[in-house]
This record gives structure tokens, C-alpha cells and sequence, in this order.
């Protein structure tokens, strides 16, 4: 096999985060009673947090921001949209936020399968993901995908964030694996392709959106499945 190690992104690849996401705050609208706050069609207030919440992760990732301001700000600013200025309430709605979460367990089609047939053809396998560490090793916990990785590198736990080689550097470190032996597979152009790319790696793009790529990964799927096409 040309590749021994298969670095995975979380979030947005195999852990439906938009499905999930979306879940929670539907929980948490109805926990908060927000319908009663004047904030009435639970279909814009999604639509302002995920607005937000990729602004905020953007500044995030690019180390302009801490955790705790993307946290809880994501929040403040969609009720803000609403002309709801409550900064108790949007911390509230950040602690719950993450605590309901990663209890979450919509994962991408044919995550389990894919998964499964690597595994049996004996890759190696690890995530790589900005995501919190206590929440990520939730989600992986609670969506059954904990067995088939070997090392999960966190931004926390790296002390850096995709896509700077730092992080990518760690993994390989951590894991003993060699660049030219392993593929980074994401689904986030900059941080996941044009980090792999910084890192020396092969790189597969998972497009389930179907955007057009401003960056060229080595392959290009827009399905899990396409994966066996591949490894």
C-alpha cells in the first residue's frame, strides 16, 4: 500500500456537525423558551448562528480570537440579530451548547462502512481536528467511531491549529508516521488540503457540498464511499 496512515478530519467529514448543530440549538430554543425572548422562527436563528459561528472559526483558526470569545460570542451575535442583547444568556447558551452537542450522533452516509473497510485492510488511522478536546472525545465516544482511530491530535492538545505545519508535525510525531506515507482527508480546502499540502502530504477532499476547489488536493471525492476507489 502506498499510504500506512490515513489522517481524518472530524467535523464536517465523517461527524455531521450541520445536522447536530442544528439538533442541539433546536433543544436549546425550546429548553430557553427564546420563542417567548421574540425570537420566532427558529429557522432564521440557525441560519445567523451558523453565520456567525464560520465567521468566528475563521478568525479563530487564523489565531485572531480565543476559544472563549468564539464560544460564546457565536451566541451573542445571533440574538443580537434579533435585537436581544443578553450576555447571560448567550454564555448560558454556550455552556448548554457544548454540553448537549457532542452527545449528538448524525454522522455523513456511510461513515461506519468506510471506516470499517479501512480498518480491515489494515490502515492506520487518526484524526486531526481544531476541534475542543473534551468535546471532540464526546462526539467520537457518543457516534461509535472511538475503535478505529489509533491517535486523536487536537488543537488543544497540539497547541496549534490546521493548517499550520505545527499541528501536522505533532501528528506525525505522535503517531511515527512518515509524510510520504500518509494522506490528510478533509473537508475544509484551507485548513485540511492546504494543510496537508504545508505538511508534505497527499491530500483527499471530501466535497460533499460540491463546491468548486480553490485549492488542488492529490484526489477529489464527493462521497465516503469513493474512498475505496481510492485506498
Amino acid at each position: 500500500m502506498k499510504y500506512q496512515h490515513l489522517f481524518f478530519d472530524l467535523d464536517h467529514t465523517l461527524w455531521d456537525f450541520e445536522t447536530n448543530a442544528r439538533q442541539t440549538l433546536s433543544d436549546l430554543y425550546e429548553l430557553n423558551t427564546l420563542q417567548a425572548r421574540g425570537i420566532d422562527d427558529f429557522a432564521v436563528f440557525f441560519e445567523r448562528y451558523s453565520y456567525h459561528n464560520t465567521r468566528l472559526w475563521d478568525r479563530y483558526t487564523k489565531g485572531f480570537i480565543k476559544q472563549d470569545e468564539l464560544r460564546w460570542k457565536r451566541m451573542w451575535l445571533a440574538l443580537l440579530d434579533f435585537k436581544l442583547a443578553d450576555e447571560h444568556l448567550s454564555r448560558q447558551l454556550a455552556l448548554q451548547f457544548l454540553e448537549h452537542l457532542p452527545g449528538k450522533k448524525e454522522l455523513f452516509p456511510y461513515t461506519i462502512e468506510i471506516l470499517s473497510y479501512l480498518k480491515e485492510k489494515k490502515y492506520r488511522m487518526h484524526l486531526i481536528t481544531n476541534g475542543f478536546e473534551k468535546v471532540q472525545h464526546s462526539k467520537i465516544q457518543s457516534s461509535n467511531l472511538h475503535s478505529f482511530f489509533e491517535e486523536v491530535i487536537t488543537s488543544e492538545g497540539s497547541n496549534s491549529l490546521k493548517p499550520n505545519k505545527e499541528i501536522f508535525d505533532y501528528a506525525l510525531s505522535r503517531t511515527g508516521a512518515k509524510a510520504e506515507e500518509s494522506i490528510m482527508i478533509g473537508d475544509n480546502l484551507d485548513a485540511d488540503i492546504q494543510g496537508g499540502i504545508n505538511a508534505g502530504m497527499d491530500t483527499i477532499f471530501v466535497n460533499h457540498l460540491q463546491v468548486e476547489p480553490h485549492i488542488k488536493a492529490t484526489y477529489m471525492i464527493t462521497h465516503l464511499k469513493q474512498l475505496e476507489d481510492i485506498l
